[in-house]
């Protein structure tokens, strides 16, 4: 497919930006289209001079204002009608970065058929009572689309494909004002049109003008949801095949490691979520937890097949008299792992002291705090490994490390700076261990930090090498990785778990090792032993809190879904 971008500004009496807008855009010497949407007499001025000047600048006029939705799509029209494949839409009133355009090209020419929509980054001048609103539309969104494929569909800053573009508007009737960014992308995800999103810097002049109506637009844009919802149900069998067949068979095609894995909208979810915890309170986020969850639950197969493996195996381990865990069990066992993400905000927000935080053993991790002495925890994907923030608030100076092996754990700590820029806890990103990671982390040990890693979890590394133990009566792979680590630091090793017990947190502290030693005569034998010893004190937590350990894949295949 050929690529022949362009640039549409729709405006409506932004007389006093739009002239440092077009200035900033001729950089990239692409034709501007611009579509005054009905704007005043001084404007249309501004405009015609700004047409003469620049010869990049192709102006059309709207006799009367018809909304912005109305000039972006007659713009559309023109610039499909002149041969450009695709429109970059930017806002006339300076809230749009002008330099991520050639992003937003570059983007487009890899991905031609797709629509790529900025996703803002916002700073100090948005009005918070915008930015909270947003999320409201954002949630409608995802449920409109069954997916979280667009994280944002309120910014106008979109480059679109234009002869789907064009097909849709042509055959579909549009909302023409406030409500036509979302609407319009919500349809196209709906014909099947690509999602790109990318991250752009959105400012709000102190002097912009904004043309959004509290009381009318609200209207709109309540409508609008409501047509959308139904057009979500009328198309639901069609939406439902789409997510569970034919996104899940792409996943399934080449990288199928847990740690290529994405968390299904990890971040957008946990931050939605975070805005209702900050608007409605806890008690109220916690019963918005169920309809995700539900939705999660019928759109996840191999979740609730890897979910029901797992708590049969902790029933049968068990010996427990009783019924055999069910698709209720695998439910709440999702539930849970949502929960623990709500209790995760309150600690990354400093709101730990809200909850109880009980750690027996913690005289002796005073002690060794007090020793100067760094030390390595060896954790688990089970309970909520971030109430190890509640140490460093108990005690005073001290440091907390995780290394973490997925790229979007990143990414989500960067969401989690955003929330709280005082949240201590410094992540380590790897793709694997070597010496440079351990030169890095030795430094921390003898500096008396303490470096947090999980053990239950197969390497991302294609070479990345695991021992097989018995793990609730089966053959089980488990990452080297963590004990050759421990060998090389050459300091104590602790066993890490925190557990919901009713309305408390319960952290388990136990001293694993006061060093681990791997003589290379010896090395297999010696992994063997240590990782049988972890796998057992596993499979000893995960009965005592079943439905809080949360590797939702198939982890007695290594890791591989």
């Amino acid at each position: 497919m050929s690529f022949k971008p362009c640039l549409l500004i729709p405006i409506y009496n932004h007389k006093a930006s739009i002239r440092s807008m077009v200035e900033r855009l001729a950089i990239w010497n692409l034709p501007i289209f611009i579509v005054d949407d009905g704007s005043d007499l001084e404007t249309q001025n501004v405009l015609n001079a700004l047409a003469k000047e620049v010869v990049l600048v192709r102006l059309s006029r709207l006799s009367v204002n018809s909304g912005k939705g109305a000039a972006v799509m007659h713009g559309m029209r023109l610039a499909h009608a002149d041969g450009f494949t695709h429109a970059l839409q930017i806002d006339a009133d300076g809230q749009h970065n002008p330099a991520d355009v050639p992003h937003f090209l570059d983007r487009g020419k890899a991905h031609p058929h797709a629509a790529i929509c900025g996703t803002p980054i916002y700073d100090g001048t948005v009005p918070k009572g915008r930015l909270y609103g947003r999320y409201i539309t954002h949630f409608w969104v995802w449920v409109e689309t069954l997916s979280f494929a667009i994280q944002d569909s309120l910014c106008g800053y979109r480059l679109y494909p234009l002869a789907a573009t064009c097909a849709l508007i042509n055959e579909v009737k549009i909302p023409t004002r406030m409500d036509f960014d979302t609407a319009i992308i919500v349809h196209l995800f709906w014909r099947g049109v690509g999602i790109e999103n990318i991250p752009t810097r959105v400012t709000y002049p102190p002097d912009g003008l904004s043309h959004f109506n509290l009381w009318h637009d609200n209207l709109r844009i309540t409508k609008m949801h409501t047509l959308l919802t139904c057009g979500m149900l009328i198309r639901l069998p069609v939406l439902l095949w789409r997510k569970i067949f034919f996104e899940a068979s792409k996943k399934t095609r080449g990288q199928t490691h847990w740690s290529r894995l994405s968390e299904r909208g990890s971040t957008l979810g946990m931050q939605i979520v975070y805005y209702c915890y900050q608007l409605i309170g806890e008690r109220a986020a916690l019963w918005l937890l169920y309809p995700i969850v539900a939705y999660f639950y019928l759109t996840s197969p191999r979740t609730r097949h890897a979910s029901l493996d797992y708590l049969r195996k902790v029933h049968a381990h068990s010996q427990i008299q009783g019924r055999a865990p069910n698709q209720v069990d695998v439910f709440r066992h999702m539930l849970a792992f949502a929960q623990s993400g709500l209790d995760k905000l309150a600690a990354w927000m400093g709101k730990t002291s809200s909850l109880r935080v009980d750690v027996p053993n913690l005289p002796a991790f005073q002690e060794l705090v007090a020793s100067g002495q760094g030390a390595l925890f060896i954790g688990a994907h089970l309970g909520n490994l971030e109430m190890s923030r509640a140490l460093s608030r108990d005690l005073q100076g001290v440091k907390i490390n995780a290394i973490v092996f997925s790229n979007h754990a990143q990414r989500f700590h960067e969401m989690l700076m955003r929330i709280n820029p005082e949240y201590n806890l410094n992540l380590i990103q790897v793709s694997q261990i070597g010496p440079d990671t351990v030169i890095h982390l030795r430094e921390k040990i003898n500096h008396g930090e303490m470096v947090f890693i999980v053990g239950d979890r197969t390497p991302p590394a294609e070479n990345g090498r695991v021992t097989t133990v018995d793990f609730f009566d089966a053959p089980t792979p488990f990452a080297q990785g963590p004990m050759i680590l421990a060998s090389f630091l050459e300091c104590p090793v602790f066993l890490f778990f925190c557990l919901r017990e009713k309305d408390k947190y319960t952290i388990y502290l136990e001293r694993f090792a006061d060093q681990i030693n791997l003589p290379r005569k010896d090395r297999q034998q010696g992994l063997q032993t240590y990782l049988q010893a972890y796998a057992k004190r596993l499979e000893t937590y995960c009965l005592k809190a079943p439905y809080q350990w949360f590797n939702f894949f198939d982890f007695w295949q290594g890791g591989k879904p």
